[in-house]
């Protein structure tokens, strides 16, 4: 399980989402040069290459590609990067990826100019908006179909998939919370962790979001969620143990507020761990895609835009049951089963979702610098 830090997970308020195709169906456009005449470092659609295939064959010629900041078990990353390479024949090298936002940034810039670079972000919405003069504006082919409120107008940033803030627990050691006072009751004695510090760990952060809307909060106000917390302490039911696979798998951290796609994947090594989310509001929270404007493989990066927002890899993140930006797409044309979708969404919809923007971000970080510390000592 891993906790990023809190600058990778803030989220944009992006929650309508809209029918979209596959990259497959997709065909290019008749404009532009082909894929080896055109300069890929300032195209900005694949139409500039005279349509996908031109792509392919710029980004085939390239041969590389270089991501930062993609554990292969978060959000079924390792499955995403071998289906590109299977379907391109392009080698992905993935470096540093437990890194931050902040340090898949810092990455750029050091090796800027150099073969090691990374070639695209993913990253959350505070480090994102702060860097836009870093990223290289492109629309995938299906730009049209991906909501305003997912994306930069001019293709700088464009949401990706998001989780939802859910609860795992050890259902062999305790009962299933129905709501969130249950967490109080002496069953939970010492059994409430947190995947990380909410000042740090972007995972914790939106717990406690999630925590303060359940408790009457809202995205921009994390007091509720801090007191709740705090009342978790006095009872003596939270848990500061950082928790990671092994300590559930050990029943070291029974019960645990993480993101569903980190909690329902803890199931494969502790079989009677399950997930749930709560009655009332769902936090969800959306990742930015974003190409590295210096790229030293940009034909590669405008591929791996096009990969990320077909129906192919969206699918792939709905089955590690992270929810794709076009969830809805992939529902209306039949691309996935209905019931990976029920599954990864807990039957939630982007009715019932909550996100902050970036202002109402900084409103919560101010509350939690202020408070967090003196709540759990």
């Amino acid at each position: 399980m891993k906790s990023r830090v809190i600058l990778r997970s803030t989220a944009l308020a992006a929650t309508a989402l809209v029918i979209g195709g596959s990259l497959a169906a997709c065909s290019g456009g008749d404009s532009g040069g082909s894929g080896s005449d055109v300069d890929a470092a300032t195209a900005t659609s694949a139409a500039d290459f005279g349509g996908l295939d031109g792509l392919i064959e710029a980004a085939q010629a390239e041969g590389e590609l270089n991501v930062i900041a993609l554990p292969e078990d978060w959000a079924n990353y390792g499955e995403i990067i071998a289906a590109f390479e299977d379907e391109y024949g392009i080698v992905v090298n993935s470096a540093s990826p437990d890194a931050s936002s902040a340090e898949e940034i810092q990455a750029a810039e050091n090796l800027k100019g150099q073969d090691t670079a990374p070639d695209v972000f993913d990253l959350g919405t505070a480090v994102a908006l702060e860097n836009t003069d870093k990223f290289a504006p492109y629309q995938v082919e299906t730009w049209d179909e991906i909501p305003d409120a997912n994306k930069e107008a001019t293709g700088l940033w464009v949401n990706n998939y998001s989780g939802i803030m859910s609860l795992g627990y050890d259902s062999d050691k305790l009962d299933e919370p129905k709501e969130l006072q249950d967490l109080l009751g002496d069953g939970y004695r010492g059994a409430v962790a947190l995947n990380g510090d909410p000042t740090q760990a972007g995972a914790a952060f939106a717990a406690v979001g999630w925590i303060s809307a359940l408790n009457g909060g809202g995205v921009d106000d994390f007091g509720p969620g801090v007191d709740f917390v705090g009342e978790l302490r006095q009872a003596g039911n939270f848990l500061t143990l950082d928790p990671t696979p092994a300590t559930i798998a050990s029943g070291e951290t029974p019960a645990v507020f993480d993101w569903s796609f980190n909690n329902v994947a803890a199931a494969k090594d502790k079989p009677s761990w399950e997930t749930t989310v709560l009655p009332g509001p769902a936090y969800v929270s959306f990742y930015n895609e974003a190409i590295n404007k210096d790229a030293p493989h940009p034909a590669a990066a405008r591929l791996w835009q096009e990969w990320i927002f077909s129906d192919e890899a969206q699918a792939l993140f709905l089955e590690a049951n992270a929810v794709p930006v076009r969830v809805d797409a992939l529902k209306e044309s039949g691309a996935v089963d209905e019931k990976l979708i029920e599954e990864a969404t807990f039957g939630t919809d982007s009715a019932d979702w909550i996100s902050p923007d970036q202002a109402q971000t900084e409103a919560a970080n101010a509350v939690l610098a202020e408070r967090w510390a003196n709540t759990i000592k």
